[in-house]
């Protein structure tokens, strides 16, 4: 999900006749009508700027995965406006498994052993991304090992903090922090028990 717009013209143009379907359909129907409407404005950009950022790493993990199966068109995680990946309650990707329009790809996706390997791809990418990132109190988090995060523009050691669960105080205490400064590159340890 993007909210510049999408990452390439073909995107773009999906993404309008997506979100038209969607539109149609009625996704998108999660109300925040007893709130202030400012509360409400600021409470969902919070919650769809984070799963934005989740987004982007589950699918740069199912891409991960995916390269391993097939010959990737494009090597990063592309964006686009769609709906679909507007929920503000959880983070979501589109998974694009090949074009019909190509004959080679339309027979493998035609295979049920090549389904097969895609759907397998598919689910050890999620399942990466959330060995990597448990969801708090689950047995998951509850078995991880400590996890490494390094610093990537714009980071901030609270929102670090938050993704993980994690006080900021305990990640200051377990990286040695005398302040909240951070730099691009630097490594952290994220703690288990904080």
């Amino acid at each position: 999900m993007s909210d510049r717009g999408a990452s390439s013209e073909t995107a773009k143009w999906l993404a309008e006749r997506a979100n038209q379907s969607d539109l149609l359909g009625g996704v998108g129907d999660v109300s925040l009508d007893d709130k202030d409407p400012v509360l409400a404005h600021v409470l969902l950009d919070l919650s769809m700027d984070g799963n934005r950022s989740q987004s982007i790493q589950v699918g740069e993990s199912v891409l991960n995965r995916l390269g391993g199966v097939t010959k990737l068109h494009k090597r990063s995680v592309e964006q686009a406006a769609f709906l679909v990946l507007k929920s503000p309650d959880m983070p979501s990707i589109l998974v694009e498994t090949g074009f019909i329009s190509n004959p080679h790809e339309e027979r493998r996706l035609k295979q049920a052993s090549y389904q097969d390997k895609v759907a397998i791809a598919i689910a050890e990418g999620a399942a990466d991304y959330l060995r990597a990132n448990p969801p708090p109190q689950t047995i998951l988090a509850d078995n991880r090992q400590e996890i490494r995060y390094t610093i990537s523009r714009g980071d901030t050691l609270s929102e670090i903090a938050s993704k993980f669960g994690v006080s900021a105080t305990a990640l200051k205490r377990r990286n040695k922090l005398r302040n909240d400064r951070i730099k691009i590159g630097q490594v952290l340890f994220i703690p288990r028990d904080a």
